[in-house]
């Protein structure tokens, strides 16, 4: 078990190219979850939990690690499993999403996988917890669960979706108000909070699951003019999505001289550190940690104004 635990916290500064690194678990029963080694800070068996008043039921307690205070969040219950019981023998994963770190209680924590973004696939339609997962992959012949953190995150403490009304007031996209605002993103919240806060600004949103979906669509209006930012002002892409990753669709778009005008905004909840180089080599014009609305209208705005 130490070796997975070292070996997880040496690889999370590495993002690969079209590539995922998955940190197996399991929950209380026999089926196993994966979570991107990229959003992992470290795993370690779980320290005591201190109680505090008004703690979400979600949240199991509070952990004290390396100075700083964690909320630790029971993955089984916040999926609406039964809760984990025996803390003592338990995990928790320190990950970091939307500009904070948590920690996740999980039952055990087994080993990390190698696998492409196309082996990722949207979750089958029907399934009890299908509300709580982006994506599924096999790995040896077994299903593997990739659950939506942000829908978990965003039912514990819901993020602020609104334009502050000093930035709304500012914002003034000229002549290309009436181009598409086009969002890519595998978690339903993510796409409705980004939704949300750009609406309020009176912009026309259109919105897909993953990066295939969106190119695809992409390639579609392009079709229709001959240029996509005929009609389309920005992308605006998760990085991690089922199908086509955020960076291999931004290199698709930069590829193909009917798309390569449209200006992409890579918008991820990994909030620490990212790769910059990658960023810079698929040829993403910008980069901004979710979720901030009020940088995202700014960001929409500035290459609106670019198109």
């Amino acid at each position: 078990m130490s070796g997975i635990l070292d070996s997880v916290n040496q690889r999370t500064q590495l993002v690969g190219q079209n590539r995922l690194e998955l940190l197996l678990f399991r929950l209380n029963g026999r089926q196993r979850f994966g979570i991107n080694v990229f959003k992992v800070r470290e795993v370690l068996q779980c320290p005591p939990l201190t109680s505090m008043p008004k703690l979400n039921a979600l949240v199991r307690g509070v952990a004290h690690i390396r100075g700083q205070t964690i909320s630790v969040i029971d993955l089984s219950m916040a999926t609406g499993g039964k809760r984990i019981e025996d803390i003592k023998s338990a995990f928790i994963i320190i990950a970091e999403y939307n500009r904070s770190v948590q920690g996740f209680l999980v039952g055990s924590v087994e080993r990390i996988i190698n696998t492409n973004w196309d082996a990722i696939m949207p979750p089958p339609q029907g399934t009890g917890r299908a509300s709580y997962l982006t994506a599924v992959t096999e790995v040896e012949n077994e299903l593997i669960e990739i659950l939506d953190v942000e829908k978990i995150l965003n039912e514990i403490s819901p993020l602020n979706t609104d334009v502050s009304d000093e930035v709304a007031s500012d914002i003034d996209v000229g002549e290309s108000a009436d181009k598409i605002i086009f969002i890519a993103d595998d978690s339903s919240v993510a796409r409705n909070q980004v939704k949300k806060a750009l609406t309020a600004l009176g912009l026309q949103i259109e919105m897909a699951k993953n990066g295939q979906e969106a190119l695809d669509r992409l390639k579609e209006i392009a079709a229709e003019t001959g240029d996509v930012t005929d009609k389309v002002g920005v992308l605006v892409s998760d990085i991690e999505m089922p199908e086509m990753d955020g960076y291999t669709l931004t290199a698709e778009i930069k590829n193909t001289p009917e798309l390569q005008k449209l200006n992409v905004v890579l918008h991820t909840s990994l909030s620490g550190v990212f790769n910059q180089a990658m960023v810079q080599k698929v040829g993403a014009d910008d980069f901004i940690a979710k979720f901030h609305p009020d940088e995202l209208a700014t960001a929409v705005q500035k290459w609106l104004k670019q198109q």
